[in-house]
């Protein structure tokens, strides 16, 4: 049953929106022989306008889309050990090619007599977003099944069980309805062709941040070497530290044995020089009495 249902939502979820419900219904109608089947194409959920668009993306472009998830891939790998400059740079490619991908996904979407709003096309720009920073968001972009926008914060994982169609979504791809490399001529801009303009700016973004990805792989090959560098030095000033503090400590010590023999020293002086004053004393008193006899 999973696999009949699969493939039936597979084609459900490429229809224009306006037709999904009806034909979910007699999808539904006609497969009546298996309750199962037609109590789950029954529960399958018309997608909001945001998801659709997506989807329609992913099956007009499943090649450009898998480059882009790719590069998600890529990026997500590249980020690891890089210091907050670095990551708002990659943060600001990032935006650069969801932007660019949701630009065309609206252009698609007007070719189908569809008007995507602000506030929709900031939902599609967002589960671009989702896809390329979260491998399960990935997932669910790449089936071509949503149901609903995604959205992550980089903290929490991104719920995409509740954004498909079908539990087994995760891990199927969506049938193209198109190629899935575009013909060399729709890679020209023609005047006024907003649509091919859009696809030439997304290009440029992809390949923009592809060359992105190599620059900061090897800025960050970099870094680790001069980290690895400063790490040895400073175990090797340590490690002096330590010896200098060994020898402090021995220092130290002996200055504390030499204080404490300056002060039996001192109290030897101070008797001796008592027993000193008392001698004087009884000589000059032994001396005055001799006189005293004359």
């Amino acid at each position: 049953m999973t696999d009949s249902l699969l493939e039936v939502a597979d084609e459900l979820y490429a229809l224009p929106l306006d037709r999904f419900t009806p034909e979910r219904d007699a999808r539904a109608k006609a497969a009546k022989g298996d309750k199962d089947l037609v109590a789950a194409l029954k529960a399958l959920r018309k997608p909001s306008l945001a998801a659709w668009v997506v989807n329609l993306l992913v099956r007009r472009e499943a090649g450009q889309v898998e480059q882009v998830l790719a590069i998600g891939a890529a990026l997500r790998e590249a980020q690891e050990g890089m210091d907050g400059a670095e990551l708002r740079a990659l943060t600001k490619q990032r935006r650069q090619l969801t932007s660019a991908v949701t630009g065309q996904a609206r252009a698609l979407a007007a070719d189908e007599g569809v008007r995507v709003t602000q506030s929709v096309s900031d939902e599609v720009e967002a589960t671009l977003t989702a896809g390329l920073v979260d491998p399960e968001a990935a997932r669910a972009v790449r089936s071509g099944l949503l149901v609903r926008s995604l959205k992550a914060t980089g903290v929490d994982v991104v719920d995409v069980a509740a954004a498909v169609a079908v539990p087994d979504a995760l891990g199927f791809a969506a049938s193209p309805t198109t190629p899935a490399t575009p013909g060399p001529p729709e890679l020209h801009v023609v005047p006024g062709d907003d649509a091919a303009r859009r696809r030439e700016e997304a290009e440029e973004a992809l390949a923009e941040a592809e060359r992105t990805v190599r620059t900061t792989d090897k800025e960050l090959r970099s870094a680790r070497k001069a980290a690895e560098k400063l790490q040895a030095r400073s175990l090797q000033l340590q490690s002096e530290i330590d010896e200098l503090r060994r020898r402090l400590a021995e220092r130290e010590a002996k200055a504390e044995e030499a204080d404490e023999e300056l002060a039996e020293a001192e109290e030897t002086q101070s008797e001796a020089e008592a027993a000193q004053a008392d001698a004087v004393r009884a000589r000059d008193a032994a001396r005055k009495t001799l006189d005293s006899l004359d």
